[in-house]
């Protein structure tokens, strides 16, 4: 049966409203005319007492009518003395600045109005919190930790809380989370459960009240300690002063506990495995992975060989001993779990079971998340640990036993209405938002579906002050705190944690619903520990020594990132060109005409039924206008794949891996991105009479992109992974040059003027042709220039030059045959400026350079061929043999 084991539901009452006072002159201090004898006193001042039935984190006893401030506030606004008021405004603009350059998101699918990504909210005060209510916090984590791991060994073992009746069958083999594959599975050190999460709220009664619990991946760890740095540099007196206990002696813990229990203990490799950066919580990976020193890997990173786990990388299959998962358990494995996943691993689950590798957390403990469960725990503790629970949880019902939904129906005005399952398409509904029509509809639905839904008494959470327009506004909070495995069947608690702030006036504090965070400071009566990650860290020598691995994926996508950036500036440029010589007051030769036409179309400038330039100038400018930035919902057939696309592709791939680049490269790639998008929506509604605003939206994003060229040629670290950029930025420049350059020879545009000097400006090298050859312009003179000079980084022998010594640096680190990858481009040691530049006349008696051409035609090919074997040798592996798939 289900039991509260509080003997009912926590006090509550509606928020009601509240007005803070207005300052009526801007110009005037908020802090004028007040003459407080304390900080205290000003803060007092300065606060809107919590709503009625709320705690007050800010006053004595947390009751709102207090004369007092509590005493950890009291110790926190003396630190920051009197005259520090006036100086929080000039903190919280800091504050949010330096979210900003950090570039802390939390990407939020329903907001339209913000975009998917958006900065992360943060507010400027701590939520503190004294020693006496950490210790009960931490003893009633530690005690539910102990307790959902032992569940997990009973329910993917003997199964007695089913037997006994003390869990009903329905929430545990009825919950699609619940994995029959891990049936008779043991893990490591019997350790089910590393990272834990429990949401907490403070009760009006003093008394911290569970509220749920997340076991599969919950999140929090990255942005609780962004949070933290954050924070702290705002109020370093205080954060010093007051005694705060530090967290990176958890996270070492954590990692400690991984290597003892994982196959090759203190060498283990440990990963961290990610949904990849659409999902809502990216940021916090990538941050996570980076402090705790792992490798941030999606699943198409991983691959499975032999029951074992594999890295993918340049330099071939790298062994993974333990997996810390960010996504669900059900996406894990495609073979075994949802056949549609493309975020897990085929074969997971079964070199899990082999025993080759440990996954933080083991899969299948979907079914202790539910927020059914929280009813039926009182007395599976007793059962199992022989104990009742310290912390008390919210009074729960689970309507799918006829006698709790007879006794909560009743009750559901007061209460707040929960999905039993995931994936079931229903809500969080809160009682109290209903009418009585409402609460008629939702008895009904529940009587047709009692399984379906829990519910759950509503507790007033505390209200903790926020800094707002000068002044000290109450906002309810959320606490996750989180329960750390720190070895085999032992766990600590963090001491600190995520803080949700609901928006004033919401009664639900969650980020997608708009809410905030703030830091979190545990005060502790005893030493402050100072422990560092780096003390853990190997030693400076062996960091020296030891190189991390580029995977796969990160360098498929570094490739493209220079593949689209190259493509980009070409693109942009070749549009300036094509502009600015259909727009000219002088009319341009037809070859000139017929090889803008071809050049433009074949790098996807207009659509290719666009009638070419030389039948209709004007129709063909406009074409292209239209097309340089069309909307990503515009109907396919109207679709190129022109300036605005390729910038796209280029945020796109930097996406994928932008925990390489600096915020400075992310942001340009940002800017130049959303920048012609809005310049191009513009342009496509009035495309007749815009070319001189698309030259401008052209010329602008062409400066962006030489500030994202710098800062990949100069502000990245070049190992293999920048090879890899920088063999993409090659390959596309060989590719789309030698074409421009045999298509100018086709159409013989390069014997007038206009012709030969759009050639030498589509690459980029008018001012060093000039200076060099002055006016002349033969065909000596460009192929020595464009063709020949290995000084140009333009020319066609400076590019395979570059791609073959890419190629040699990556044969010594990644694989040898990148050597003979190297071998087989063009050799620019061989190449005859006389005979390039020879002509001979064709059977019609025309002027035609074979010899270039020939070659021209060779270095487009060679580059298209380099392109599909970096593929197959570093991508996808598809030579690898052993790979084990199966049941």
């Amino acid at each position: 049966m289900q039991q509260a084991d509080t003997g009912g539901s926590a006090p509550g009452a509606p928020a009601r409203a509240y007005s803070v006072p207005v300052n009526p002159d801007p110009t005037e201090s908020l802090f004028s005319g007040l003459r407080p004898t304390s900080p205290a006193d000003l803060a007092l001042s300065l606060s809107v007492p919590a709503d009625a039935g709320h705690r007050d984190e800010l006053r004595a006893a947390g009751a709102p009518d207090a004369p007092t401030l509590a005493a950890p506030w009291a110790s926190f606004f003396e630190h920051i003395g009197a005259d520090g008021f006036a100086d929080l405004d000039r903190r919280h603009e800091n504050l949010q600045r330096q979210i900003r350059d950090n570039g802390v998101t939390y990407n939020v699918y329903a907001d339209a109005a913000r975009g998917l990504e958006r900065p992360w909210a943060l507010d400027l005060f701590p939520k503190l919190i004294g020693p006496q209510d950490w210790a009960q916090i931490e003893a009633g984590v530690l005690q539910r930790t102990r307790l959902l791991n032992a569940m997990m060994a009973d329910l993917y073992g003997p199964r007695e809380l089913l037997q006994r009746a003390l869990l009903p069958a329905a929430l545990v083999q009825g919950h699609p989370g619940y994995l029959r594959a891990m049936q008779g599975m043991r893990p490591p050190g019997d350790t089910w459960l590393h990272i834990v999460g429990f949401d907490l709220a403070h009760g009006p009664d003093g008394r911290w009240w569970v509220v749920g619990q997340r076991t599969q991946a919950p999140s929090g760890l990255g942005y609780l300690l962004e949070n933290r740095i954050a924070i702290s540099r705002q109020f370093p007196k205080a954060f010093s002063g007051m005694k705060v206990q530090r967290l990176a002696a958890s996270y070492r813990a954590l990692m400690d506990g991984i290597k003892r229990m994982a196959p090759e203990g203190e060498n283990a490799r440990i990963a961290l495995l990610t949904p990849g950066p659409y999902n809502e919580t990216y940021f916090e990976h990538a941050y996570l992975a980076r402090y705790l020193g792992l490798t941030l890997v999606e699943g198409s990173d991983l691959t499975v060989r032999d029951q074992r786990l594999f890295l993918k990388t340049l330099s071939g299959l790298e062994p993974v001993h333990a997996l810390i998962k960010r996504l669900d358990d059900e996406w894990l494995d495609p073979l075994e779990l949802r056949a549609e996943s493309r975020l897990g691993v085929p074969g997971l689950l079964q070199v899990l079971r082999a025993g080759n590798v440990l996954l933080a957390n083991a899969p299948g403990s979907a079914p202790l998340e539910s927020s059914a469960l929280l009813g039926f725990l009182p007395a599976i503790s007793r059962h199992l640990l022989g104990e009742e629970l310290h912390l008390p949880s919210l009074a729960t019902w689970w309507c799918g036993e006829d006698a709790a939904l007879r006794e909560v129906l009743p009750l559901l005005k007061g209460s707040v209405i929960k999905p039993t399952y995931p994936r079931s398409g229903l809500e969080t509904v809160m009682g109290q938002s209903l009418d009585e029509r409402a609460l008629d509809e939702w008895s009904g639905r529940m009587a047709r579906h009692p399984d379906d839904y829990t519910v759950q008494s509503w507790l007033p959470l505390s209200q903790t002050p926020t800094w707002t327009g000068g002044r000290l506004i109450p906002r309810s909070v959320m606490l996750r705190v989180f329960a750390l495995a720190d070895g085999p069947g032992s766990w600590r608690v963090l001491p600190g944690g995520l803080v949700r702030l609901a928006p004033r006036g919401e009664l639900i504090a969650a980020m997608q619903r708009g809410g905030s965070s703030a830091d979190c400071w545990v005060l502790t009566d005893g030493p402050v520990d100072h422990t560092s990650l780096l003390q853990a860290a190997p030693s400076t020598l062996a960091l020296a020594q030891q190189k991390q691995p580029v995977t796969s994926r990160a360098a498929e996508n570094l490739f493209w990132l220079g593949r689209y950036t190259e493509r980009a500036e070409n693109t942009i440029r070749l549009a300036q060109i094509v502009l600015d010589h259909l727009g000219g007051e002088e009319p341009s030769s037809r070859p000139l005409m017929a090889w803008l036409s071809d050049t433009a179309r074949e790098n996807a400038l207009v659509l290719p039924d666009v009638p070419a330039a030389t039948l209709s100038p004007r129709v063909f400018a406009r074409s292209l206008i239209a097309s340089l930035s069309p909307r990503p919902d515009a109907p396919q057939e109207t679709q190129t794949l022109s300036v605005g696309f390729n910038l796209r592709a280029l945020k796109n791939a930097a996406a994928q891996v932008r925990e390489r680049l600096s915020q400075e490269h992310w942001n340009l790639i940002e800017r130049v991105e959303a920048g012609f998008a809005r310049d191009g929506e513009a342009l496509s509604t009035d495309a007749e009479y815009a070319t001189a605003e698309a030259l401008s939206a052209l010329q602008h994003a062409s400066e962006l992109l030489a500030a994202i060229t710098g800062s990949q040629t100069d502000r990245m670290v070049r190992d293999d992974g920048w090879r890899m950029l920088s063999m993409g930025r090659h390959i596309e420049r060989l590719i789309m040059l030698s074409r421009a350059l045999a298509l100018a020879l086709e159409h013989r545009c390069l014997h007038d003027a206009a012709g030969f000097e759009a050639v030498v400006a589509l690459f980029d090298s008018t001012i060093t042709f000039h200076a060099q050859y002055q006016q002349r312009r033969d065909m000596v003179a460009l192929v020595d220039l464009l063709v020949m000079d290995r000084d140009n980084p333009r020319s066609l022998a400076w590019v395979v030059q570059t791609l073959r010594s890419r190629l040699a640096k990556l044969a010594h680190s990644a694989t040898p045959e990148d050597a003979a990858l190297a071998r087989a481009l063009p050799n620019p040691d061989t190449w005859v400026l006389a005979d390039l530049s020879n002509w001979q006349r064709s059977p019609e008696g025309l002027r035609t350079w074979r010899a270039l051409a020939e070659l021209l035609d060779d270095c487009e090919a060679s580059a298209v061929d380099l392109s599909n074997e970096i593929t197959r040798l570093h991508f996808s592996h598809a030579d690898q043999r052993n790979q084990s798939l199966g049941g």
